[in-house]
């Protein structure tokens, strides 16, 4: 295995030549899975690249991906390296107006469509002459059909190998206020990257993958599609949520990534299976049948990260022996940052240390987590000015306030931008109170704000378990947990009240954005009336139904 190479295009040249009949893609339908192998991906790769070209779009145009995850998604996005463009990545939950955004900023030419959620306003959200290719899962009118393409167009024979300087994506950043901003990496970044990755994690030919969290996430991209390439393993597409339990059952990867939400999914599965009391009393075996039924039995490396995963949360999985390790990146360094990469014990809350020795960071005078590493973007798309903001003296300033403890690790403190004031004249860090209440198996979602309030306060929707139980019992209990929370608080950062909302906070209801962080202002400004109206009456408010 080299220790580095400049782009993923030399590893599939590699593989099809070595390995042309080892299985790279598996795609599941109905809980049956289909083979792709090497020889066979980088034929469809070659033809579509051919189909491309032959458009005569000029060489670094750049071309839309918009769908779920899929053996196409891996395919496509080889066949407009081999054409010589620039792949633009669209979340599947992407809204119509950050869409239409992302087509016109991009200037892009070409859409490949597969499954995504808006799939009914596609008119709304893709520009006229945007040619549409549809791809598995397509539910839209296309001017072209993939399976016709693959049929019609011979396949390219020349293997070209790109400048590591050339531009390989521009990934829009999600952003939880105003619009995406498109980070534009090279393809020498991956050269870093992808190595790195298989020497933490410890990936061989024999790993396996398990893909559902959006490609479009510089995170997935990377720590799945980008891994598996450079070590020749085997990635598995989930075919969607209806059979995602099933297949992760049937799979039993490897390795596995996920965000907080889904942790909190699980725990709130077994919760209702097992009542937390009588948790403690599980037997090693009983808890290795948990982690197989989850489907993590065999999982060598199992990562958190995109957003701060509870304490209490994290310390679940690792008594159950399901060690979730934080790792710790962004868009703009291509996830080359810090996490739990070796044999450690990870430690619930924190982050860790680099995960290269290529990556440095440290913190500014202000508390800013700052990245310098090989892999930090070339910069923002057309916009110089909020590049040259981030990008100084050649560190990335990433707006996480943070801080090292006595071993090195780095903690996460919350955003920069997050904190608040009280009247009382108090500044307060939303996320460190947010860490309390994942210890709660009633709840499932929770924001802190308080801007102008004596006290903070806490918004928050209810978990499955939370749901089942009788309103007063749910009070008295909720009203329980918010004294002993508030118990290991200074005075100034004691929560006011909790207020529990209706209806979960979705991509689709704005409240979350693609990659599942909090919209903090939209939470706050939805949510704001209702505080206010009953802010003081009880410890625990209710939201009436509509």
């Amino acid at each position: 295995m080299p220790t580095a190479v400049k782009s993923p295009l030399e590893m599939l040249y590699r593989w099809e030549r070595e390995t042309p009949d080892k299985v790279f893609l598996r795609q599941s339908k109905a809980l049956q899975w289909t083979d792709y192998t090497w020889v066979q991906v980088g034929d469809q790769a070659r033809r579509i690249a051919s189909f491309i070209r032959s458009q005569g779009f000029p060489t670094g145009s750049r071309i839309a991906i918009w769908s779920t995850n899929s053996r196409d998604w891996v395919t496509v996005e080889l066949a407009i390296m081999l054409a010589g463009h620039i792949s633009v990545p669209l979340y599947p939950g992407q809204d119509v107006e950050s869409a239409r955004y992302i087509f016109e900023h991009s200037d892009s030419k070409m859409v490949f469509l597969g499954s995504f959620a808006q799939f009914k306003r596609a008119d709304d959200a893709i520009p006229p002459g945007v040619a549409r290719v549809a791809m598995l899962g397509c539910q839209v009118p296309c001017l072209y059909l993939l399976d016709v393409v693959l049929a019609t167009y011979a396949p390219c024979t020349e293997s070209p190998i790109p400048d590591p300087e050339a531009i390989w994506t521009i990934v829009y950043t999600s952003g939880t206020t105003g619009n995406a901003k498109g980070v534009m990496h090279a393809y020498g970044t991956l050269g870093h990257v992808g190595p790195d990755l298989i020497r933490i994690f410890g990936h061989t030919s024999e790993s396996r993958f398990f893909s559902f969290l959006p490609m479009s996430h510089i995170a997935e991209r990377c720590v799945v599609e980008m891994a598996a390439l450079y070590c020749n393993a085997v990635i598995f597409f989930s075919e969607g949520q209806q059979t995602f339990a099933d297949e992760l059952r049937s799979v039993q990867p490897t390795f596995f990534f996920s965000v907080p939400r889904l942790w909190l999914k699980f725990k709130e599965g077994i919760d209702a299976k097992i009542p937390p009391a009588m948790q403690a009393h599980l037997s090693p075996e009983q808890k290795k049948g948990i982690a197989r039924q989850l489907g993590f039995a065999e999982a060598r490396f199992i990562v958190t990260g995109g957003a701060p995963t509870p304490r209490d949360t994290q310390s679940w999985f690792i008594d159950m022996g399901i060690i979730l390790r934080d790792c710790y990146g962004m868009t703009e360094n291509c996830i080359h940052g810090v996490g739990w990469v070796h044999n450690d014990q990870p430690q619930p809350g924190c982050v860790g240390r680099p995960i290269s020795d290529k990556v440095e960071v440290k913190l500014s005078d202000q508390g800013e987590i700052m990245f310098r590493s090989p892999a930090l973007m070339k910069g923002y798309y057309k916009d110089p000015e909020k590049t040259a903001e981030v990008l100084r003296d050649g560190w990335y300033h990433t707006g996480d306030a943070g801080r090292f403890d006595n071993d090195g690790n780095l903690w996460i403190t919350g955003r920069v931008s997050e904190v608040f004031k009280t009247t009382k004249g108090k500044f307060v860090r939303p996320t460190n109170l947010e860490n309390h209440f994942g210890r709660s198996e009633l709840l499932a979602q929770f924001c802190v704000f308080g801007h102008g309030l004596d006290q903070p306060v806490v918004v928050a929707t209810l978990s499955e378990s939370g749901k089942k139980l009788e309103l007063t019992t749910l009070t008295q209990q909720l009203a329980t947990l918010l004294d002993e929370i508030n118990g290991e608080l200074p005075a100034w950062e004691k929560i006011g009240c909790m207020f529990v909302v209706r209806d979960e906070w979705t991509i689709d209801n704005g409240l979350l954005t693609p990659t599942m962080k909090l919209r903090r202002k939209v939470i706050e400004e939805r949510f704001r009336s209702f505080v206010e109206a009953d802010h003081g009456k009880t410890a625990v408010v209710f939201e009436k139904a509509a």
